[in-house]
This record gives C-alpha cells, structure tokens and sequence, in this order.
C-alpha cells in the first residue's frame, strides 16, 4: 500500500514538474494572471457598452492567447518555432473575431466591428503578457483603452448631426465607401 501511494504522489510530483521552483511558479502565475486582468480591463469596456462580447470573453481570449504561447516557451521551443504558434493564434482569434461582425445587407450596415478588432488586440495583450513584456502588455492595453473610450467621444463630437444616433463604429454605415 505504501508502495502505491508513494508510486502516486511521485507520478503527481513529476507531472507539476514544469513548474520547478518557486520563482518559476511566480512567474507563470504573474504572466497568466495579468493576461487575464488586462483582458478584463478591454472587456469590461465593452461590457458597458452592451456589447455580446464582454468581459469573460476578452478575458479568456487574452489567458488563452498567454497559455498557448508560455507553454511552448517552457517547453524549451525555439522562438522560430514560436512564431508558428503566434500565427496559428493569430490567424484563429482573426476567425473568432469575424464572429462578431454582422453585415445587415438590406441596410448596407456592418455592426461589430470595433468588439471583433478588441478581441484581436485582447489576444495580442495576452501574448505579450504571455511571453513575459508585462510592460508592452500593459502600455498595450491602456492604448486600447485610449481608442475605445476617448476616441469614440472624440469620433461621437465629430460626426455630423444626422449620425449622432450612431452608438460607435460598430453602427457605421459603409454605403457608398464611407469609412
């Protein structure tokens, strides 16, 4: 019986082993964690916008962008070989985003826009986070920031009388090639 259960707890032991120390387990903890929180950060703004993709998702997009890029990293991967993986999250968060966007043909409307480009910088956030450029991370999600909240009030006292029930970009007409 004993021989089981230590034959159990080195088999857990060894399965933890990629996180070998306390420095590293700080540093996964740090990465992930502000992955998640600078994803919240861009989601919670289009959380209050009503907006179908909100915090939980912007926040899981930026954990799972930083997940699948650290663990490559950990694994001892070449940064050439890294890049493969950049793409592939790249290219998948493109196609996540292009859900969110909404083309009302009868309208000549395109809604979703603006929550499909978040969702790409959320990823790109995570990744930064991900890769250990907590900095670029952070400066990166105050400049989302910066466009999604100033901008749109900028953008809002800017446009022309008869587009002031506009809500955002993600209400603008593209008829006739307008922005």
């Amino acid at each position: 019986m004993i021989d089981t259960a230590s034959s159990i707890w080195t088999t857990i032991v060894l399965e933890f082993s990629d996180i070998p120390d306390v420095a590293e387990a700080t540093r996964v903890v740090l990465r992930l964690t502000m992955a998640t929180i600078l994803g919240a950060a861009i989601g919670f703004e289009r959380e209050l916008r009503g907006k179908d993709a909100g915090l939980r998702t912007h926040m899981l997009v930026s954990l799972g962008a930083a997940i699948f890029i650290l663990v490559p990293l950990q694994s001892g991967m070449e940064i050439d070989d890294a890049s493969r993986v950049l793409q592939g999250i790249i290219a998948g968060i493109g196609f996540l985003g292009a859900g969110a966007i909404i083309k009302f043909s009868n309208r000549g409307e395109i809604k979703g826009l603006t929550t499909a480009a978040s969702i790409w910088v959320a990823a790109g956030i995570g990744i930064a986070a991900g890769m250990g450029r907590e900095a670029t991370a952070v400066v990166s999600t105050l400049a989302a920031l910066f466009i999604l909240v100033v901008l749109r009030r900028v953008e809002e006292d800017l446009s022309p009388p008869d587009d002031a029930n506009d809500e955002d970009d993600d209400d603008q007409d593209f008829n006739d090639g307008k922005r």
